[in-house]
């Protein structure tokens, strides 16, 4: 049971330094190039919009958890100095 818990965590820190490091993974759906073959038609692929790479989802995860983060804390717009004690 150690030995699984283990093993998901290290596989966790993993992802998420893969993510850190390279946050972008080629497209699933064209394989990374860009372009869809249908019925002799050539297409933009429409997943990645033809720029061949997507948005991890641990980086998309990120992403997401440092904006609401921002959008829930209130900025500090004091200047105040620490006070020296007395």
């Amino acid at each position: 049971m150690a030995l699984a818990s283990l093993l998901t965590l290290l596989t966790a820190a993993g992802y998420a330094l893969l993510c850190a490091v390279k946050p972008f993974a080629p497209c699933r759906k064209c394989y990374g190039t860009g372009v869809r073959t249908r019925r002799r038609a050539v297409t933009v692929c429409r997943r990645c919009h033809g720029h061949r790479s997507r948005l991890r989802i641990g980086r998309r995860l990120l992403n997401d958890s440092r904006s609401i983060h921002a959008a829930g804390t209130r900025p500090c717009t004091t200047d105040r100095k620490a006070a020296p004690w007395q």
